[in-house]
């Protein structure tokens, strides 16, 4: 016997008529409304198990309903099938893209709207349980990590014996070292750190010798001195060690004489004192930063690639319709670049888009800017609080730039040079669009700058 509760939103009553009898004939607890207002604050006072939202309704039709209590974190998570006489592909697919879950056709059949009901509610239930066994999984991880930190702590007392400490200290790759607190006498607290023990990996980085630390009252003078190329004090993180019981894992970058270099400190408490391990991650750093470098420049023409300007231009249009600003992208490519790579061969033709990137990635001189390898000969520009004037302006600066590059295509059926066309579209975001709208926009006024003989710009009709 089932007891969810199904929310029906349709504005004709003999609908909701034959819903609701269908419905509760199953034992489902049925609630109705007939406008999208009424639905919304429906949903937010209770949210229903699942909702039937029909689409053409007065005042606000199922989509926008549908967006809205998706964008709301109380009611994100219901359930949406659609129910409509619409039976275009446009208006289903346009129903998924706001977050409904399924489309049923009207006239409907009994069963299959039964069955639809049924499917996403044993998917609904499915996915509470994967989420409570996350949660399960999560308790166990935090035990796990508890067990993990007992342990340390058991390992934190073996080095106390000297004969391993020894052992350690001299084999080890990685910088280590002991220290003990030193407390003011009158008000007891610290006022530096003893060196109990410290290995030659250790001590190298200070220029220092081993023997110059032990059982020394140093340690706070260098760490002052390695403070002024930080934003933070290590001494002020190894008394709170000390005092709270808190681990210390932190990277941090060092300017020396061989360049710069990156560490990471591994700190513990021990006593009333700490252990300290350093270890040299510069060539992990580097090859991170590599591969991040990887991952969004496009290798080719050094400027971004198609991932990185998807990111982008969801965090841009985000921004724009939030402050109600106006974001414009230019869409271009070469003009017969087919025909250049044909006659001048594919280096040549490589050498050609390096050149054209860099020349309008000069152009842009906001850092908000940005140009992106869309692909192909392809181009794209995101130009963030800019009006159409205003990338009008930076396309017909493009176009100077690439005229004086005088790259000769004497194939070109438009120029003895290299040529562009160019599509600029320009709009303050709404909930209704999206980015796609503003890039399918930009890429029409680029086909029809073609259409009209290329080497030349086109604005989006909007």
């Amino acid at each position: 016997m089932t007891s969810e509760t199904i929310l029906i939103v349709d504005d004709q009553l003999p609908n909701l008529k034959v819903l609701t009898t269908m419905l509760k004939g199953k034992n489902y607890k049925v609630r109705k409304t007939v406008d999208g207002e009424s639905a919304i604050e429906a949903v937010q006072i209770e949210p229903p198990d699942l909702i039937l939202l029909d689409i053409k309704m007065p005042d606000m039709d199922g989509y926008e309903v549908c967006q809205r209590l998706k964008s709301d974190d109380k009611t994100k998570d219901v359930p949406i099938i659609f129910i409509s006489a619409l039976s275009e592909v446009f208006d289903k697919v346009k129903a998924f893209e706001v977050g409904g879950i399924d489309y049923i056709t009207k006239p409907f059949q009994e069963e299959e709207v039964l069955a639809r009901i049924n499917s996403q509610l044993t998917i609904k239930k499915q996915q509470k349980l994967l989420q409570n066994d996350k949660e399960l999984l999560i308790q166990k991880q935090k035990k796990l990590e508890k067990e993990i930190k007992l342990r340390k702590e058991a390992q934190s007392i073996l080095y106390q014996s000297r004969a391993l400490i020894s052992s350690v200290l001299t084999n080890s790759l990685d910088g280590i070292a002991a220290f003990e607190s030193v407390r003011n006498s009158k008000t007891g607290k610290i006022a530096d750190f003893r060196c109990l023990v410290i290995n030659p990996i250790l001590a190298e980085l200070f220029n220092q010798q081993p023997e110059d630390f032990s059982g020394q009252l140093i340690l706070k003078n260098f760490l002052e001195q390695l403070d002024e190329q930080l934003d933070f004090s290590l001494f002020a993180l190894f008394v709170e060690i000390v005092e709270t019981g808190l681990s210390l894992n932190k990277d941090l970058s060092y300017q020396c004489k061989q360049g710069k270099k990156w560490y990471h400190l591994s700190a513990i408490k021990l006593a009333d004192g700490f252990s300290l391990t350093v270890r040299n991650i510069t060539e992990r750093k580097k090859r991170e930063l590599e591969l991040n470098r990887r991952a969004t420049i496009d290798g080719l023409t050094g400027i971004y690639n198609r991932r990185t300007f998807d990111i982008s231009i969801a965090k841009e249009w985000k921004r724009a319709q939030r402050e109600k600003q106006t974001l414009s992208i230019i869409l271009f490519d070469v003009d017969y670049f087919k025909l250049y790579n044909d006659c001048y061969g594919h280096q040549a033709g490589d050498d050609c888009l390096k050149q054209i990137a860099q020349t309008v990635k000069k152009i842009l001189n906001r850092s908000v800017d940005s140009i992106a390898r869309y692909g192909g000969e392809e181009f794209i520009i995101i130009l963030p609080n800019t009006d159409q004037q205003g990338a009008i302006t930076v396309v017909e600066n493009i176009q100077h730039a690439i005229y004086t590059l005088a790259i000769p295509h004497k194939q070109s059926k438009v120029s003895q040079l290299v040529s562009i066309s160019l599509g600029i579209a320009s709009i303050i975001p709404i909930s209704a669009s999206s980015p796609a709208n503003l890039i399918n926009l930009a890429d029409k006024a680029l086909y029809r700058a073609k259409q009209q003989g290329r080497n030349r710009y086109s604005v989006a009709e909007i």
